[in-house]
């Protein structure tokens, strides 16, 4: 079965990217449906039979695969193939690539989806472009799909909110007031990193 590796911060964070995945799949594939998507492809993790891997965990997988696989990384200098240096994730991210491509000897590996929360820091996304850059066009296929959260992934869940009740619809209304402005459209206005008064309110 074809794999698409899953790389994020947290469960939660594989779980929406996951399933916004599968609903833009299922848009642009006329004949996929929610039956039939489970017999084309899985979701996995950099080690067999997990559904995902943590950024936090990526050092760990990599010294665990030189141990079981006899994994030798390539060696990086800390830029790109430009000699442009590496933004935040970028190192990261091309070791978690090397690591892919090694993988696809054994795997039906055939795409990567890197998700991080950029935290009001735009030059994470901009490493893992770099990473991506230096990898897109080399033998042996691999999409490499990067979704970066401004600020957080719970935006993302937040711009698919529909309410289901009246009472949701009641509680959405007040905090559109309080907030002055629609969260549900807008989610990327909730940057704030305080949680004290008045700030909380957009934390």
């Amino acid at each position: 079965m074809i794999e698409f590796i899953v790389i994020v911060e947290s469960g939660a964070d594989a779980r929406t990217a996951t399933k916004l995945a599968e609903r833009v799949l299922r848009e642009k594939i006329d004949w996929l449906d929610d039956e039939s998507i489970q017999y084309y492809f899985k979701w996995s993790g950099l080690l067999s039979g997990t559904e995902y891997s943590c950024w936090r965990d990526i050092i760990k997988i990599i010294n665990d695969a030189k141990e079981q696989f006899k994994y030798k990384p390539s060696r990086f200098l800390g830029h790109d193939s430009n000699s442009v240096p590496l933004k935040a994730d970028g190192a990261a991210s091309i070791k978690i690539l090397h690591l892919v491509r090694f993988l696809q000897r054994r795997r039906q590996i055939k795409a990567i989806i890197l998700i991080r929360d950029l935290d009001n820091q735009p030059e994470r996304r901009e490493g893992l472009e770099q990473a991506r850059s230096q990898h897109i066009n080399q033998q042996s296929l691999l999409e490499i799909v990067i979704g970066t959260a401004n600020p957080k992934r719970e935006a993302w869940v937040l711009n698919g909110f529909i309410p289901s009740n009246q009472e949701e619809e009641n509680n959405l209304e007040t905090i559109k007031t309080q907030l002055n402005f629609d969260p549900c459209i807008e989610s990327h206005r909730l940057c704030a990193t305080s949680f004290k008064e008045p700030e909380r309110l957009r934390n």
